[in-house]
């Protein structure tokens, strides 16, 4: 993780399986179905992805990053929807203090109604063909009876009569020097040219071999004339046993459905209602062959996106009041802006200090690329307060969230305090987020060395909403 995001996940820790006893708990009463929801994903995967983790709100929470971005997976809880609930507000507002967008992959299909319901229309989202996993019903796995599994009782009877002294072993981390044996072999045979995906995949399936037993994971093979020629492993997370791994030597003809079937005899305990076989990576023949295996449904893995109220505004807005005039700062009013952020008294109770962020002198072009800046990349919305064509200070509408509230900041030129303005902008800075973009909730704070900053607040009509040893809280709804 960059220390960007190391900095804005602080209560976050870099995943490692010395890790997993802390949450075992969690993957084994898992009822999200989804192989990403379980330990051995996870440690198979994390070369490839960085993976950090957290408890919230009684829930456990992985974040992980990919192309610069950070991605949220839905909280593994263990006391039901209560806490999920209060863990997702946990992630929006970590994220909007933060200034983190919020995504969140491998979202299960389940727990889509319940987003889509939390953020409105105001939510991109997709679900890629390729990851999503293949479900099915345990007990058909273990019978293979009926019509539509006429095929795999054949094969499996084809192998039967072909290696009639075939036999099933349990394996354990101490059999890895046989597994690998029979990885190479099968790595030699199948995977020459397989695809980059494949590759990766049976490389993560080396790395756990040693860790069977620690993460608890059931393991078996197919043995013919002592030789192995298959093996299965996977974890039961609640109802449903993920099977991360399925290897054979495909030159003994029906093998993977024998395999398939006395594994799932062993393993698909009573509580067990389904196997999960993970994704095809969009491989036409493993796509081919999972569908033939009739699962009941595919495992959907969205990616959701919540917008923001701001991520749709294109042009900052012009507004006037009795006095002012509010809107964006130009280059006319860059040296004034200039001697606003310069201003080291002025702006000890602002926030944000540029003195930690640059060395040398700024330039007024510093300060103003800065705001616009912000702007582009919908993090704020600077806005100039103007009196007689002159600029008095600087109201600002940020922290936008994700349930429809933001953040509402004033400060002024020092010529220009005593006056009211603050008062005046801020009233007309909320009414134009309540009117002009909807806004539910406007929250600001300060410093609580400020008392003129507090007083503004409470006689611009906002709430007292709690504090702690740094900041006053405030809060306003259109209703009050």
């Amino acid at each position: 993780m960059n220390t960007i995001f190391e900095e804005k996940l602080k209560e976050f820790k870099k995943f490692d399986i010395k890790d997993i006893p802390l949450m075992r708990e969690y993957f084994s009463h898992c009822s999200l179905h989804l192989s990403d929801y379980s330990a051995a994903f996870n440690v198979m995967w994390q070369p490839y992805f960085e993976q950090y983790y957290a408890f919230i709100e009684g829930c456990l929470v992985f974040v992980e990053t990919f192309r610069g971005r950070l991605y949220f997976h839905y909280p593994i809880s263990l006391d039901g929807e209560g806490s999920e609930d209060k863990s997702l507000d946990a992630i929006e507002v970590l994220c909007r203090e933060r200034h983190i967008r919020l995504h969140y992959a491998a979202v299960p299909e389940e727990k889509i109604g319940k987003l889509i319901k939390r953020y409105g229309a105001d939510v991109s989202i997709t679900n890629p063909r390729r990851w999503r996993d293949y479900i099915y019903n345990a007990s058909d796995f273990v019978t293979f009876s009926g019509k539509k599994f006429s095929g795999q009782r054949n094969h499996m009877n084809k192998f039967k009569k072909l290696y009639p002294d075939y036999e099933y072993c349990e394996l354990t981390s101490a059999d890895e020097g046989e597994i690998t044996a029979f990885l190479k072999e099968f790595e030699d045979r199948q995977i020459e040219k397989g695809t980059r995906i494949a590759k990766e995949e049976l490389k993560s399936v080396y790395g756990i071999l040693k860790h069977i037993d620690f993460l608890r994971l059931a393991a078996g093979g197919l043995r013919v004339g002592g030789k192995l020629i298959a093996i299965s492993i996977g974890e039961a997370c609640g109802d449903t046993l993920i099977v991360h791994v399925e290897k054979a030597l495909t030159e003994y003809e029906g093998v993977y459905c024998v395999m398939a079937n006395e594994f799932a005899k062993r393993n698909a305990a009573e509580g067990i209602n389904f196997i999960n076989r993970e994704d095809d990576s969009g491989d036409r023949g493993l796509r081919k062959s999972k569908l033939q295996y009739n699962p009941v449904r595919l495992g959907d893995k969205y990616s959701v996106t919540p917008r923001r109220i701001i991520d749709e505004v294109k042009k900052l807005p012009e507004i006037e009041t009795e006095r002012l005039k509010i809107g964006e700062i130009t280059e006319a009013f860059a040296q004034d802006f200039y001697r606003l952020e310069y201003d080291k008294e002025r702006n000890k109770y602002w926030g944000y200090n540029w003195r930690d962020h640059l060395e040398g002198e700024p330039t007024a072009e510093y300060f103003l690329n800065g705001i616009r800046e912000d702007f582009a990349l919908k993090e704020e919305m600077p806005l100039g307060i103007f009196l007689n064509d002159k600029l008095v200070g600087e109201v600002v509408l940020h922290n936008f969230g994700y349930r429809g509230e933001c953040e509402a900041g004033v400060r002024l030129l020092p010529e220009y305090e005593g006056n009211g303005y603050a008062k005046e902008t801020l009233l007309a800075a909320m009414e134009y987020a309540f009117y002009g973009l909807d806004v539910e909730t406007v929250l600001a704070k300060c410093y609580k060395q400020n008392v003129k900053s507090r007083n503004t607040l409470l006689s611009a009509g906002m709430r007292a909403n709690g504090e702690d040893e740094t900041f006053y809280y405030f809060i306003k709804t259109a209703a009050m």
